[in-house]
């Protein structure tokens, strides 16, 4: 592996936080396949809730913006990345800590350090994300209220 692929690989996932924060479609888009998987149920079964797999860029990307859109602010932070490389396939294993406050009142939140799970294809010059699972380590705040 040489280090532009370690590089692009971690810059999805990046893509996909920013894109999220600063409520961008078109850089929250770029992180994902078009025929991608989002798999948020693990970490939500900490709080009990039972969202659906997310299937297809479109998909995922109209979901989570829908579901933030002028109702909550996001940060994220990606740490301790992990890469292997196999040809045009990579995984990725990370540390994600994502800051969720409603927009309306930022007392209300949830801070959540989750365990990403990715696994990644080349599409041309990058790479994208393909199948992504979110495990949750830990949490505080109230994650009931951001996700419902």
């Amino acid at each position: 592996m040489d280090f532009t692929d370690r590089t692009g690989i971690v810059d999805a996932l990046y893509r996909f936080g920013l894109g999220q924060d600063l409520k961008d479609r078109e850089l929250f888009a770029s992180s994902f396949a078009a025929d991608a998987e989002l798999d948020f149920r693990p970490a939500a079964a900490r709080w009990g809730a039972e969202p659906p797999l997310m299937t297809g860029r479109d998909a995922i990307v109209d979901t989570i913006l829908a579901l933030f859109d002028g109702r909550v602010d996001t940060t994220h932070q990606v740490a301790n990345p992990r890469v292997t490389v196999d040809g045009d396939t990579a995984r990725l294993t990370a540390l994600v800590e994502a800051q969720h406050l409603l927009s309306a009142d930022h007392g209300t939140h949830a801070l959540l350090k989750n365990r990403y799970d990715v696994r990644l294809v080349r599409d041309g010059e990058r790479w994208v994300m393909h199948r992504v699972v979110i495990e949750n380590a830990w949490y505080t705040g109230d994650p009931a209220a951001i996700f419902g």
